[in-house]
């Protein structure tokens, strides 16, 4: 049975996944952002416990499609740009219409209607979250990690950069105490 689950967007949070199912004995075929898929038969009863033993994690049990929809849309673009090194490769709109199986024009506008904001503006605050992580990681220089994140230019990035966190990318990097904020809490 498929369980779809909120805020499951890390590593960290499919690894604490795993662990409280395996608490509640029940064993699990994939554990993936936002989506697990157990053996068992969820009774009612049963899925009670997982929603309790979810939320004291901070995550969420879902039963709305279209929430259902949303938090799949966000975990595959916080796949791509936090956790794939295709980036580069991708069209957005193509890749979220292949992956949901939808057309992308629904996907947008449910998006938006639900959320508040566009997919486009959710891709950027994940992007920038990014760049402030390669910036901290210091492995990358400031080409490369344009290249990477699919920036025309280095400017095109440091305007955007500015632009959502009012420093420039250099600026940022000369900070003394600088931390990326938790993807689960990005463009929410």
């Amino acid at each position: 049975m498929k369980l779809f689950i909120k805020h499951m967007v890390s590593m960290r949070c499919k690894m604490l996944v795993k662990e409280e199912l395996k608490k509640l004995g029940l064993h699990f075929i994939i554990v993936d952002l936002g989506e697990v898929e157990i053996m068992e038969k969820i009774t009612p009863d049963l899925r009670e416990q997982i929603r309790i033993t979810l939320l004291r994690s901070g995550l969420e049990l879902m039963d709305d499609k279209k929430a259902v929809l949303i938090e799949k849309i966000k975990n595959a673009i916080i796949e791509v740009i936090h956790y794939s090194n295709e980036l580069h490769k991708i069209n957005f709109s193509d890749y979220l219409s292949e992956k949901l199986d939808y057309d992308y024009t629904y996907l947008s506008d449910l998006f938006s209607e639900v959320q508040g904001t566009t997919i486009e503006k959710f891709i950027i605050s994940h992007k920038i979250e990014r760049v402030k992580e390669l910036i901290i990681y210091d492995e990358l220089n400031l080409t490369e990690i344009a290249w990477n994140l699919q920036y025309i230019s280095v400017a095109h990035l440091s305007n955007q950069f500015k632009k959502i966190t009012g420093l420039t990318p250099s600026h940022f990097k000369n900070l003394r105490y600088k931390r990326p904020n938790p993807v689960e809490e990005i463009g929410s």
